[in-house]
């Protein structure tokens, strides 16, 4: 039956089909599919690379900090230019091996224990599958659907296995089934930037004689901090400013604090006759 409009003539369905659906895809919309889809899995790679920079960012700190506090301390309280350069490979190298074990262990953990939740959640779907059922659709009205509606989405998944368990993992245990990182490349990531930094207050002292090579180990280390601070900053999405202030202030306490020990301690053994 063909209605007409006000002025008579007859009404058209629309750019739908002949009942006045909603359209589907056609060929205006390849172009936009293709473009969204090539953009949004890509997201994942990106968010992936980010966290890399993230982990080189940390330790690059760790190594700029610790060994400059070292340094600082060895030749406040020796004056040899030997003994600091001795020390400061010493901890660097033992830095850069603890920082990559520790981050080895710790990623392999992480791991461990999320593959375990994901089993267990993959467990109960097939087990429990009335429980899991309700609980999809207690997630989605959680997010504002009413209940037919979140009825509906969780009679869709059922019917889709793999859509089912990813929005379980995803909404219920805040997870990824998609494995992003390697422990591997974690530790490796860690461990060189670690040494990387770690010669940034050391080197002054391999030309330079001591009194100088301080200070212009607190300077090449300030620089470096500022760096940190200002891709720290841009990763954040915060001030630059602050971040820069942030490392750089947190960075030259750290040389501050190791300097003062080194002036200290030695006074406090020599009164104390050892």
């Amino acid at each position: 039956m063909q209605h007409e409009d006000a002025g008579g003539g007859p009404i058209s369905p629309g750019p739908g089909n002949s009942t006045g659906n909603p359209p589907g895809p056609d060929a205006s919309s390849a172009p936009i599919r293709q473009q969204v889809a090539e953009r949004l899995f890509d997201e994942k790679n990106r968010i992936a690379r980010r966290s890399r920079v993230r982990e080189f960012v940390f330790g690059a700190m760790d190594g700029l900090l610790v060994p400059l506090g070292v340094v600082s301390g060895v030749a406040a309280g020796t004056g040899n230019v030997r003994a600091v350069i001795v020390a400061g490979l010493a901890e660097a190298f033992a830095g850069a091996l603890s920082m990559a074990a520790g981050e080895y262990l710790s990623s392999e953990a992480e791991t461990q224990v999320q593959q375990a939740e994901i089993a267990r959640e993959q467990r109960e779907i097939v087990e429990m599958p009335a429980v899991e059922r309700e609980e999809v659709q207690q997630l989605f009205e959680h997010e504002g659907l009413t209940v037919d509606e979140a009825g509906a989405v969780s009679r869709i998944l059922e019917r889709h296995p793999e859509s089912w368990i990813n929005t379980m993992v995803e909404k219920e245990l805040g997870l990824s089934r998609e494995v992003s990182t390697s422990p591997f490349r974690n530790a490796l990531i860690m461990g060189v930037s670690y040494i990387i930094a770690a010669a940034v207050p050391l080197a002054p002292y391999f030309f330079l004689p001591l009194v100088v090579a301080f200070g212009t180990s607190l300077i090449l280390t300030t620089i470096a901090l500022a760096v940190i601070g200002y891709v720290k900053g841009r990763l954040g999405v915060m001030a630059i400013w602050k971040s820069v202030l942030q490392v750089v202030v947190v960075g030259l306490a750290s040389g501050a604090g190791g300097y003062v020990l080194g002036t200290i301690v030695p006074s406090l053994l020599e009164r104390a006759g050892r």
